[in-house]
């Protein structure tokens, strides 16, 4: 069926924004054209793409289906422009990176530095989430690299996977609040006192819930966050034990923070580094990719 590129566009923005006026601002054209071009596109696929409403639209499932695939071809196209731009002498490109915020403050920084000092011309845009979200962030085409953690079941085939660093998660305690024992702990033991750890949607809290239910123990946490500097400030002030990857741990000048030895061996983890495999990276990309695995 040989249908307009300009009306998936215009279908992309609408689906993206939910709203026929934010997707005209952005097109630069009037709400009414975009109306014309989704009831034209409807017309010629003899589906309907939204449902509408006076306070809102929403996608019908036909929608979301065709959404889930002009999403990541748009993304794709983008892509394209901007490796050409990189091509020209006279053009400026950007390295498009997801991490989370862990991730970029204790690992990437230096990285980063280096890149910016090779291409200072080429801008870097880092769009922090999960490792659960970069993953889906790649799959789209919305990022050229991700650096996430693994195991990361988001991780698909389509992905060349790359390990950049090995490490180890601990548990850390202020013993001002907690005096632990100092002969090591089992995990059972480690019950007693309140679990502090990353929110439900990241591998890293998978990861610590299969390791205890691997030894018949059900995990309840006491706090549940989204940053692991902010587990570390809540160790600090005795709100319990913050179970973080050791590369993010510092032990502070104060002595606050001490490291819980456990009975049971803790599985390693990585870090490891993914882009798509079957779209090319531009030079810049695999400059950068090469630094993270040298």
């Amino acid at each position: 069926m040989d249908i307009n590129y300009e009306l998936y566009k215009v279908f992309y923005y609408v689906a993206k924004t939910l709203s026929f006026s934010e997707a005209a601002a952005s097109l630069y054209i009037s709400q009414s054209a975009v109306s014309q071009s989704i009831k034209v596109l409807e017309g010629n696929l003899n589906q309907t793409l939204f449902l509408r409403s006076t306070k809102k639209v929403s996608l019908t499932k036909e929608g979301e289906l065709l959404y889930k695939h002009i999403e990541p071809a748009i993304n794709l196209i983008s892509r394209g422009e901007n490796q050409l731009l990189e091509a020209s002498s006279l053009g400026e490109s950007q390295l498009r990176l997801g991490a989370s915020d862990t991730i970029c403050r204790y690992y990437l920084v230096p990285f980063l530095e280096d890149f910016h000092r090779k291409y200072p011309r080429i801008h870097i845009k880092v769009t922090n989430g999960t490792s659960f979200q970069c993953a889906k962030m790649l799959e789209n085409n919305e990022v050229d690299i991700i650096v996430t953690n693994s195991p990361n079941s988001s991780l698909i085939n389509s992905m060349h996977i790359e390990t950049v660093l090995e490490f180890n998660d601990t548990f850390i305690v202020n013993k001002d609040f907690y005096p632990v024992k100092d002969e090591p702990l089992t995990l059972e033991e480690l019950l007693k006192y309140p679990i502090l750890m990353l929110t439900k949607h990241s591998t890293t809290s998978e990861f610590l819930h299969n390791l205890f239910l691997q030894h018949s123990l059900d995990l309840v946490p006491a706090v549940e966050l989204s940053s692991n500097d902010l587990l570390i400030d809540l160790a600090k002030i005795g709100l319990g034990v913050a179970f973080i990857p050791d590369f993010c741990y510092k032990r502070d000048p104060e002595n606050k923070l001490e490291p819980i030895e456990l009975k049971e061996t803790l599985p390693s983890r990585k870090l490891v580094a993914a882009y798509n495999d079957n779209i090319p990276l531009s030079n810049a990309a695999r400059y950068f990719i090469e630094q993270l695995t040298s």
